[in-house]
């Protein structure tokens, strides 16, 4: 009946329809610990039905969102909010999609009006888990404006790489960070524009919530074409400064109905809790897009650090049936006494950001009898390859392709590896580019090249299909690290370390650790004058040089002094050489 009613409401919306149809005849069924999908039969199935038409037009906020607003004000979806929010000290927020609606029309007129932006002018939005967060969000799709998230751990030399080379007219922030934006502001020729999200005001700063009091709740949302940039996320890489990784309207809008759909198989009725930092994109996958292009709630928690006892508090007292974290997270929380904690309305856990290993989702499973589902996707795509309800589950594998994708592993020539043979996880974009891809590095047209070989996409992941046509993976060609969910390239770190007195040459390769998976270790050549001093000082003085020259969670928790590093014949760096030396004994 849902299903009926949805198409002669969004008769002009056949792309929504078809997102909707399935997953709405079965929203009212509820059974809180199935591992059957709600929104597919099996597998093949999925695979096999899955065809979304791109619109020429398409935004997000007007097409989905707002289409969401007509179901609710018509009674047509069920009365779980759009968005709840909590701090853990008593505040809440609970915003209906009708309310969500207003409040992102009056933060996007005081974008177009207070700020004078334009559409396609881009804004560096840097801010916790705060409801405006969202509002953002929402605001830039509203304008037109081209979002570029950045986590709250950037350091004042971070912030100004990324709005010089951005080009960012506005920046969205708060106090704490607002000291380091002025003073390096007069470096920043394009910034204009400074809102600050704060209960005080600042000198020569708009303050955003005292601007959205007077502003009008009236605001008619862009005609954005659907290839039309929508979002900038910078991305880490092995050389050079972060890269700009471009999306559209559609390749996040529409791309990630495939997350939402069937990895995350939300519903109306769901309410869904993702613990990323904002700073990432996989906050605007399962923070965002995935769960709203459902109709489902999105859960959040103001949360400034990780911390077990308060996560496992939220999943037992507050209604969440879908849970995303990263593995590191789910290791933490395993080592918890967790008898005491009844998941009641919990129904599906999923992990992203890095492998997870067998031990961990086996202690999971004792702990709360439910399974946690791996996808494995990057900044520059939707889910690649995913662990989805009703198949069989293979420990340490991170499942079978997407619908959205044709993923193959290709040896140096692009050509298709057979199973069981190691190669490059690669995206066939050729004849026709898949619409859940980035559409390019921006202002690098090298790099953006060098991702394709043939007829694919090369991810810069190492992995094997095996016989059954499940993906497993085997390492990171480019040396990237991924600790605790975050994703560290070698250079940034290298970079820092340099700068410290005693340092002659670095190497930063990944290390095991048994709780953050991995973690950063530096291998360092000291100038000879500091060849005497006290080694445990100096591995402190080190550390704490790099937490302030960069990003604090890419500081090297491990340093090991050696004569010299190894190098190949052209004086590169053997990373590969020196990763290996620490996982000999894993």
């Amino acid at each position: 009946m849902l299903a009926c009613v949805t198409m002669k409401m969004l008769h002009h919306a056949k792309w929504f329809q078809r997102l909707l149809i399935s997953g709405s005849v079965r929203a009212l069924y509820k059974d809180n610990r199935t591992a059957a999908p709600q929104n597919f039969s099996n597998y093949e199935s999925m695979k096999q039905d899955f065809k979304l038409e791109i619109p020429e037009y398409f935004n997000f906020a007007n097409d989905v969102l707002d289409q969401w607003t007509d179901m609710e004000k018509a009674g047509k979806k069920p009365s779980n909010p759009a968005f709840w929010w909590i701090n853990g000290k008593g505040e809440e927020v609970k915003w209906s999609f009708e309310e969500l609606g207003s409040l992102s029309r009056k933060l996007a007129n005081v974008l177009s009006e207070a700020c004078s932006l334009q559409r396609g002018d881009r804004v560096i939005l840097i801010l916790p888990r705060v409801p405006e967060w969202w509002l953002t969000n929402v605001a830039c799709l509203r304008t037109g404006t081209v979002l570029i998230p950045g986590t709250t751990q950037l350091t004042q030399k971070d912030i100004l790489y990324r709005l010089q080379s951005s080009k960012a007219k506005c920046v969205i922030t708060n106090d704490i960070l607002a000291p380091a934006i002025d003073a390096i502001a007069p470096k920043c020729e394009n910034l204009h524009s400074k809102l600050i999200v704060s209960q005080n005001s600042r000198e020569g700063w708009g303050n955003l919530k005292e601007m959205m009091k007077h502003a009008s709740d009236s605001h008619t949302c862009v005609k954005t074409k659907h290839n039309e940039m929508m979002a900038i996320f910078f991305t880490s890489g092995t050389s050079g400064s972060p890269k700009m990784t471009g999306h559209t309207h559609s390749s996040f809008g529409l791309g990630l109905s495939v997350n939402g759909r069937f990895w995350l198989d939300l519903t109306p009725s769901d309410v869904m809790w993702n613990t990323s930092d904002t700073g990432w994109a996989k906050s605007a996958w399962s923070s965002i897009f995935s769960p709203w292009i459902q109709g489902a709630c999105v859960f959040a928690h103001y949360l400034p650090r990780f911390e077990p006892t308060s996560i496992l508090q939220t999943l037992s007292k507050y209604p969440i049936t879908v849970f995303c974290s990263a593995p590191t997270a789910y290791r933490m929380l395993v080592q918890n006494d967790m008898t005491s904690y009844k998941f009641e309305s919990l129904k599906h856990c999923v992990s992203a950001g890095e492998p997870i290993t067998t031990d961990v989702t086996e202690q999971w499973r004792n702990k709360t009898g439910l399974d946690i589902y791996e996808g494995y996707g990057q900044t520059e795509t939707v889910l690649i390859c995913g662990n989805f309800k009703g198949m069989k589950i293979k420990p340490g594998s991170m499942g079978k392709p997407s619908p959205a994708f044709d993923v193959k592993i290709v040896d140096g020539n692009g050509n298709v590896l057979p199973p069981g043979q190691e190669g490059d996880i690669g995206i066939q974009v050729l004849p026709n580019r898949p619409f859940g891809l980035f559409t390019h590095y921006v202002d690098n047209p090298s790099k953006t090249a060098s991702t394709l070989r043939g007829n694919f996409y090369i991810t810069g992941d190492k992995g094997y299909m095996d016989e059954d046509g499940y993906f497993w993976f085997v390492a990171r060609s480019d040396d990237i690290i991924l600790s605790s969910g975050y994703r560290i390239g070698p250079f940034e770190v290298e970079s820092a370390l340099n700068e410290h007195p005693s340092v002659a040459e670095s190497a930063v390769v990944s290390s095991p650790d048994p709780i953050r998976g991995e973690v950063v270790k530096a291998f360092i050549v000291l100038n000879p004058d500091y060849k005497s001093h006290d080694q445990e000082q100096l591995i402190k003085d080190i550390q704490e040089h790099v937490k302030k020259t960069t990003a604090p969670y890419k500081y090297p928790r491990k340093v090991e002094f050696i004569q010299e590093l190894p190098k190949t014949i052209s004086g590169k760096t053997k990373r590969n050489e020196l990763r290996k030396k620490e996982w000999k004994t894993i």
